[in-house]
């Protein structure tokens, strides 16, 4: 673990997101996707280092992993973190749908953008 800093830094950006491309929808799209990218790669990391070390220390079986079957309390904490998942990647649509000047317009682009994701 890292100690805590002695700084305090605030937990939102101040001023307008910067774009690089024309439609801004691309810039959004291009953070959702390198979030996620940041996520993945991370995630493997941990389980190529966990699965390694537990078959080097002969608790775990080369295959085990891939036969694994979850039970229905594994598969509802999974769900439970898959939806925090995906509020932290759609968190960058959900800012501007929560914008003092977000229109209707946006408002039901942004739920048939949220309906679509869950299902």
């Amino acid at each position: 673990m890292t100690a805590q800093s002695p700084y305090s830094l605030p937990r939102k950006a101040k001023g307008a997101r910067p774009y690089f491309f024309d439609d801004p929808a691309v810039d959004k799209l291009l953070a959702m996707l390198m979030g996620l990218a940041g996520e993945v790669s991370v995630l493997a990391d941990r389980v190529d280092s966990l699965e390694r070390l537990l078959v080097a220390q002969g608790t775990l079986a080369g295959d085990a992993v891939e036969h694994y079957v979850a039970d229905a309390a594994v598969r509802e904490a999974r769900d439970a973190r898959r939806e925090q998942m995906l509020r932290n990647v759609l968190r960058i649509i959900a800012q501007d749908h929560e914008a003092p000047d977000a229109g209707k317009p946006n408002d039901a682009a942004y739920l048939a953008a949220v309906e679509q994701v869950e299902q």
